[in-house]
């Protein structure tokens, strides 16, 4: 499948279950979504954007501000571009260029209570539908071509790692380090981090989600470093933890359970199985070994075009795995006063059942500076 057919497919999926549902006219306003169906990406900021769809009569039509027209005209796969100027209300445009619906579709987590009120203001005879589980459900299983995406978006932030490797140092603060490796995701060719990086020393690196600072890297600190990149419109997730120098054999010990979990979470991977065992399987492990207090959050996340999308990867899942899920794994323990490792790898399962380990950087015990 070439990239001229994915958005004509993914439109027609969409068509599909709006005429199931008895749905008229899908107006989608995410720029994620916006680009998922057409292939065009903006951030409009405050202004409006938004891919018409109309069952009735087959009609698409993207609005985009004006100030995008020139770029839409180049990238959106859509019949129709209607632009938008910033002196124009954008609602009595929709209307002008809408038949009138019976029904819309909209994104439910996404649309505002302001927008969702201009709508029926406009339409005030059409019923509201939630479009987005099922925009969310198409998105959840990724193909090919995507993957070759997410993968190429993998080996740039896996090259950020090793240079983080080479040139964290004694004295270096979590945001001198941090803006290091943010000018290396730039420099190589990402449109921006996939999320705020996560570079944590010491006893901060029991922290999971905490914030860079100015703390600087002690002798036999463990370095904690979640980082990934957007290109091409997908995400990478990558972490990796590391000691400075020697260290102590009680890191060792947390760095050993995190690892053993990590892998065994990988083996896990099976179609047909819940997605709830891989969660069990590193919880297991890490408990098994006194450190399962400090194991507080599910074992990975699912991505793609966003940093967190379906599947999410807890014990109460019950999802069966099957094939195109792309998921992290990522076991994590957090000792108050000692530290905290964590070990993240993004997993996809191919057409064929088999579980591939997109991320590729080393995960034995380093130690560096």
């Amino acid at each position: 499948m070439t990239t001229n057919d994915v958005w004509p497919i993914r439109k027609r999926q969409l068509q599909a279950y709006m005429e199931e549902q008895g749905i008229d006219v899908a107006i989608i306003t995410s720029p994620t979504h916006v680009y998922y169906f057409t292939g065009f990406h903006c951030d409009p900021h405050e202004r409006f954007l938004a891919l018409a769809i109309d069952v009735r009569n087959g009609a698409e039509t993207l609005f985009v501000p004006l100030l995008d027209r020139l770029a839409a005209q180049h990238q959106a796969d859509v019949s129709r571009i209607v632009a938008v100027s910033d002196t124009d209300n954008p609602y009595d445009t929709l209307r002008a260029n809408t038949v009138q619906p019976s029904s819309i579709g909209l994104e439910k987590n996404f649309v505002s209570l302001a927008a969702a009120e201009r709508l029926t203001a406009i339409f005030p005879d059409a019923r509201l539908h939630d479009l987005e589980p099922a925009i969310l459900s198409l998105r959840m299983k990724k193909t090919e071509e995507e993957i070759a995406k997410v993968s190429a978006s993998i080996a740039l932030i896996e090259q950020v790692m090793a240079h983080a490797v080479k040139h964290a140092a004694i004295g270096m603060t979590e945001l001198d380090l941090t803006a290091e490796l943010e000018y290396q995701m730039k420099r190589l060719g990402a449109d921006k981090p996939a999320f705020e990086s996560i570079v944590l020393t010491g006893a901060r690196t029991a922290l999971p989600h905490g914030h860079p600072g100015p703390t600087p890297i002690r002798p036999g600190d463990l370095v904690l470093i979640d980082i990934g990149v957007k290109a091409q419109g997908y995400c990478s997730d990558i972490t990796r933890t590391f000691i400075m120098g020697e260290g102590t054999r009680e890191q060792e010990r947390i760095y050993e359970t995190v690892l053993a979990a990590n892998e065994a979470a990988i083996r896990a991977v099976r179609t047909g199985a819940p997605i709830s065992v891989l969660d069990d399987t590193a919880r297991q492990i890490i408990a098994s070994r006194g450190y399962g207090e400090y194991f507080p959050h599910r074992v990975g996340h699912g991505f793609g075009m966003d940093i967190h999308e379906a599947p999410s990867i807890h014990g109460e899942n019950g999802m069966l795995m099957e094939p195109g899920l792309l998921f992290t794994i990522e076991p994590g323990v957090y000792v108050p006063q000692i530290g905290g490792v964590r070990i993240e790898d993004d997993i996809y399962i191919a057409s064929d059942g088999s579980a591939r380990v997109l991320t590729s950087f080393p995960k034995r015990l380093t130690r560096i500076g």
